[in-house]
């Protein structure tokens, strides 16, 4: 490998990563071909034919460093934040159908939407990370205004189909993975989009680059994009594994996924506030006013609200981790003594169906 920090796998690596998304891409697109074919499929198979030639930029290396830096971001921003945020669309949009019963047509328009604001915003917004690898200076305005485009169809595609769902009095059937999905749509917007934009524009990056700032964005982002659509994806598959069975909020054990999904955010968000405060000081007195040298960089991690911080962080990691044993215990029983199928409840065809 080429040595370079996040695609740092070495070639065989590359190949197979490459490899099973080729793989996976078969799979779909022929069980597609093979049943129903509908606008969320379509984008689905597309996608997946981006994501495995994004993640090409990443596997070739060029003296020029600048030039370098410009195809190593294809990798480490566009095939994250672009192509799977897209696939996560697609799935938010299928579970949304079969946990809520909600409109093909409704949440198919977001798609079309997000998929549009991604490779629109997503492209360009790309260009928050070229503000210091020797690119031309346009990119800092380009970078700093499209960047915090991205999640806003998500949110909109929840908050539309949970209006339409108790418009029309449509009953979830599945509550530990709707809750997750509301808060990947809420978590995905604030992680991604507005911790994301308060260090996006260049006249703040300057000072936040590289600092905990940036891993407090990290953190909120990364859980709240993909950690809580896998966990809402786990239920789904819980609940097929059990027989198709009704999940309430109220079912035998419900308070495990409720105090898991409390226990994870709070930690989460304490995290995610912390690092930020760390940030912060690290910012202020390393950047500002220490101008970014040695001396300054290690007196930054010093200071009072800096080491206050970092303990605040390992407080709130292992409340997180206490909520993490019970999602972990809830995977084990949830739905084991629940008997009801979904198909008595009458819920719309297309969720009784299976999306």
């Amino acid at each position: 490998n080429e040595g370079r920090e996040y695609i740092e796998a070495p070639r065989w690596a590359d190949i197979g990563i490459v490899v099973c998304m080729v793989a996976v891409f078969y799979n779909v697109a022929g069980t597609f071909v093979a049943g129903r074919w509908s606008g969320i499929s379509g984008v689905l198979v597309l996608d997946l034919i981006a994501l495995a030639g994004l993640y090409l930029a990443g596997m070739f290396y060029t003296t020029n460093l600048p030039m370098d830096q410009y195809w190593w971001w294809w990798v480490i921003h566009l095939w994250v934040e672009a192509t799977w945020e897209v696939l996560v669309g697609c799935i938010m949009a299928w579970g949304l159908i079969k946990t809520l019963g909600a409109r093909r047509r409704i949440v198919t328009t977001w798609l079309y939407i997000e998929v549009a604001l991604m490779f629109g915003s997503g492209i360009l917004g790309l260009g928050h990370h070229y503000f210091w690898i020797g690119t031309p200076e346009y990119w800092l305005g380009i970078g700093g205004f499209f960047s915090a485009l991205e999640p806003i169809p998500l949110v909109a595609m929840v908050v539309h189909a949970v209006y339409d769902a108790g418009r029309h009095s449509f009953r979830s059937n599945n509550h530990p993975a709707l809750a997750w999905l509301i808060a990947h749509a809420f978590g995905n917007f604030l992680g991604a989009g507005v911790w994301g934009f308060m260090q996006t524009l260049p006249q703040i990056n300057m000072y936040t680059h590289g600092t905990q700032w940036s891993s407090s964005h990290g953190h909120l982002a990364f859980f709240g994009a993909y950690t809580t659509i896998v966990v809402a994806f786990i239920y789904l598959a819980i609940q097929r594994l059990r027989g198709d069975v009704w999940m309430s909020a109220g079912m035998d054990g419900a308070w495990r996924w409720k105090w898991s999904l409390a226990l994870l955010h709070i930690g989460m968000v304490g995290m995610t506030i912390a690092l930020l405060i760390a940030g912060y000081e690290q910012s202020f007195v390393e950047r500002a006013v220490g101008g970014s040298t040695w001396q300054a960089y290690f007196e930054g991690q010093t200071q009072p609200w800096f080491v206050q911080a970092m303990w605040w962080r390992m407080a709130f990691g292992i409340l997180m981790t206490a909520g993490l044993v019970l999602l972990l215990l809830d995977f084990v029983r949830a739905g084991a003594q629940e008997t009801r199928p979904i198909k008595s409840l009458a819920l719309p065809q297309a969720v009784a169906a299976g999306g």
